[in-house]
């Protein structure tokens, strides 16, 4: 989305909407008054003792920021801890907060992303480990889920019965926390196919509402990427078209909402 088309900064606005739950703790510590700055963000980074892959302090910097080190974007982040973020960047913006809320995550992507460059060099292919952790740092959702069931119908594209017939279910034993930045800003202009690759979690229904989900589903979310079996496939995790989830749009309180094949897929075997 061009900057020029972006909304206003209204943090409030943001606060309220179920679509940054995730980050919500990050965007109350943001001023009300104005768009964030590094410093507001670098702030909050030193205060949480942030690192990246290669156990750099991080620090959000101007683009070009660190001459030679910025040879490659992860590599730079790894080696040096610096995350090149423009000034006035929604995209940028929320990449950061993804780090701030998000940290082990985070910090095992870029690691993942470096020794994968190590490994076969910035060619014009990524390879299959990169893919899927661009995917998921750029899209993922975490959704944590305190019944079985529900993350069966999940992972069988079973949309309309999980969303309209087990709605009240749903409610009261999954949570839908957005991780990918792009993700995040689509909700500024969000649409009915927008779609996120969803990890899974398994909690007891008691850790729900628990004021630490963010930072127990973080942990548990760098222990599943951490394992060689995770980026084995762009397949691996289920997608999740993101608003049919109860609550993120007026439109899906009516059950005709999820007969839309186009964005309801039925689905495929669910790659292992």
């Amino acid at each position: 989305m061009p900057e020029s088309a972006a909304p206003a900064w209204d943090r409030d606005r943001l606060i309220r909407s179920p679509w940054f739950a995730s980050v919500r703790a990050e965007l109350e510590r943001l001023p009300a008054d104005r768009f964030p700055e590094r410093d507001d963000l670098n702030a909050l980074a030193r205060e949480r003792g942030v690192l990246s892959g290669g156990g750099a302090p991080l620090a959000f910097v101007a683009p070009g920021h660190g001459g030679a080190s910025a040879r490659h974007y992860e590599e730079r982040i790894f080696l040096t801890g610096a995350v090149a973020t423009r000034a006035g960047s929604w995209h940028d913006l929320f990449n950061a907060l993804a780090w701030l809320a998000f940290p082990r995550t985070k910090a095992v992507l870029n690691r993942l992303h470096h020794a994968e460059l190590a490994r076969r060099g910035d060619g014009p292919a990524r390879g299959t480990a990169r893919d899927v952790a661009t995917l998921f740092d750029e899209g993922g959702i975490v959704v944590a889920c305190a019944d079985p069931a529900l993350a069966a119908l999940l992972h069988g594209f079973r949309w309309k019965q999980l969303f309209w017939d087990e709605r009240a279910e749903v409610a009261a034993a999954m949570r839908f926390l957005v991780f990918g930045h792009a993700i995040l800003e689509r909700a500024l202009q969000p649409f009915k196919g927008v779609t996120a690759k969803a990890l899974v979690i398994d909690v007891g229904r008691e850790a729900l509402d628990d004021a630490a989900l963010v930072g127990r589903l973080d942990a548990q979310a760098a222990a599943y990427f951490a394992r060689p079996d995770a980026v084995a496939s762009t397949r691996a995790l289920s997608p999740l078209p993101v608003l049919g989830i109860p609550g993120w749009t007026p439109a899906s309180d009516e059950p005709s909402f999820y007969d839309d094949a186009a964005v309801f897929r039925p689905g495929r075997s669910r790659a292992r």
